[in-house]
Formats: C-alpha cells, sequence, structure tokens
C-alpha cells in the first residue's frame, strides 16, 4: 500500500528516501510511483528552483522576431509553455510551416496541448540525448533559421556550441529565468539517500545552502547532460546517470541501480 504525505509517496514499509528535485507528477500511472511500491522507497518531490517569466515588454528588449524564424528548439516543457505564453502576450501567431525540435519524444508530445499536432512539422532525438537531437537537427541545419528558447539564466550549453560550430542561423530567446526554491527545509525535514538532478540550476540551489554537499554520502543522480557536467564539475559523485538509449527517463534509471542490490542492502548501499 502507498500513501501521500504533501509531496511524498511514502510505502507503507520504507527502506529508502529518494529526493526528486521536480514537482510531483500530475498523474497516479507515472512511473514514479511503480518505482518506490517495487523498492520500498519513500519519494518526496521538491523542485529546487522555480521559474518566473519574462514580461512582453522585457522580451522585446531583446529585439527579436519570431516570426522571422523557421525552426523552434525546446529542451523541456517549460520552454514550450513560455514560448506560446509570449506568443499569445505578444498577439503573435506562429505559421504552420514552422519545425519544432524537441530533446524528447515526451516533450515534443505535450505541444498538443498548444498546436495541432499532426499538422505541424516536430521533430525528436530519438533517446532523449543532446545528440540524437542533432542527429535530427544536422538534417535540416542548412535551410533553418533556429530559436532556441531558454532561461534568461543559460549558460553556454551543449546546444549552443553544435550551432555555433555548424555554423547554424540562430538566437537564443529568454523568456523565463530560474529563481531558486526553498532547500534546506526538505533537506533538513527528511533522512535523503538518493538524491536527483535535473538542471544545473537546481543542484547551485542546494549548493548555495550546503557548499560542502558535495562531500556527503548521499548517492547522486543526474538527468541530461548539462546537469551531469555541472555535478561533476562541482565534484558530485553520480551514481545514476541518464537519458541514454536504455535509460529514456530518472524512474527507469532509479529502478536499474535500485535492481542491482538485494533488497536488503539498499539503504546500506546507498549510505555507504
Amino acid at each position: 500500500m502507498v500513501k501521500s504525505v504533501g509531496n511524498s509517496l511514502v510505502p507503507a514499509k520504507t527502506e529508502l528516501t529518494i529526493l526528486i528535485t521536480q514537482p510531483a507528477p500530475s498523474s497516479e500511472k507515472s512511473p514514479y510511483y511503480d518505482v518506490a511500491r517495487k523498492h520500498n522507497a519513500m519519494l518526496v518531490f521538491h523542485p529546487f528552483i522555480k521559474l518566473e517569466g519574462l514580461s512582453a515588454k522585457e522580451f522585446r528588449k531583446q529585439k527579436i522576431d519570431i516570426l522571422s524564424f523557421t525552426a523552434v528548439i525546446f529542451t523541456s516543457r517549460n520552454a514550450i509553455d513560455h514560448f506560446f505564453r509570449m506568443c499569445e502576450e505578444m498577439k503573435i501567431s506562429v505559421g504552420q510551416d514552422t519545425k519544432y525540435f524537441c530533446i524528447t519524444e515526451a516533450v515534443a508530445l505535450y505541444l498538443q496541448k498548444f498546436i495541432l499536432y499532426r499538422k505541424r512539422k516536430v521533430f525528436f532525438g530519438a533517446d532523449g540525448t543532446n545528440k540524437s537531437l542533432f542527429d535530427v537537427m544536422n538534417k535540416h541545419k542548412e535551410n533553418e533559421k533556429f530559436l532556441y528558447v531558454c532561461s534568461e539564466n543559460q549558460q553556454d550549453s551543449d546546444i549552443v556550441s553544435w550551432l555555433k560550430n555548424n555554423k547554424c542561423e540562430f538566437e537564443l530567446a529568454f523568456m523565463y529565468r530560474t529563481v531558486s526554491n526553498d532547500v534546506k527545509s526538505v533537506m533538513e525535514k527528511y533522512p535523503i539517500d538518493i538524491i536527483c538532478f535535473f538542471t544545473p540550476s537546481g543542484l547551485k540551489s542546494l549548493l548555495d545552502v550546503y557548499p560542502d554537499f558535495p562531500k556527503s554520502k548521499i548517492v547522486c543522480g543526474a538527468f541530461g547532460s548539462g546537469t551531469e557536467k555541472a555535478c561533476i564539475d562541482a565534484g558530485v559523485k553520480l551514481q545514476i546517470v541518464g537519458p541514454t538509449k536504455d535509460i529514456p527517463n530518472m524512474a527507469v534509471a532509479l529502478d536499474l541501480f535500485l535492481g542491482k542490490k538485494p533488497s536488503a542492502e539498499k539503504k546500506k548501499a546507498a549510505k555507504a
């Protein structure tokens, strides 16, 4: 039996506490819940960052003409939300010939909330990695003008580097910014065994409060090449990494990691 407590999922008997630094899933069919039941784990969902959308007035200062771009790059659902929010605020109707390049199929399918998916040109990487996205974009780079929708806090990324190295015509469209969320309360409330990061900003929020975290014995996971690099650069030892061809999401990565150890030894291994 599994019960919900606040932003956590608690099986009747728990051996591990896993902190997912994202909002709790909206669907009860989330694979995270299957992981919790299978491995007797308590899942705590708590984002380490929160997003603030830029206003249309702020965006106009970037002097970007959205309609002049033939393709848009999305690496998250949040980027999609803020792109279409901005278009609505600025009374812009994106043309049907616009191409959308998405980091994963899940992100691509989220476009259905805003467009007639089957009638649009939507592309996504085969396995959720930047490389697979680049493979798709490589087929169109000669004729496209890319708009990369991202955070105002955006640092030089693999995507930016690829666009530059391949001499693509592109612009970064800052439509939202990330700010730190409350970290200390959740870290002090729960005996965390495993923590999963999804953005470099989320890691930074934790390190700002706990600069000695890389020395802790908490098992760490990272999803996305940028997050993985940020963890490595900060000295955080990673034991769970995704995505790969066989690991499309963090739930699968957790299941594989936990499945490698006998049940009675999971918590001991996480504390080691």
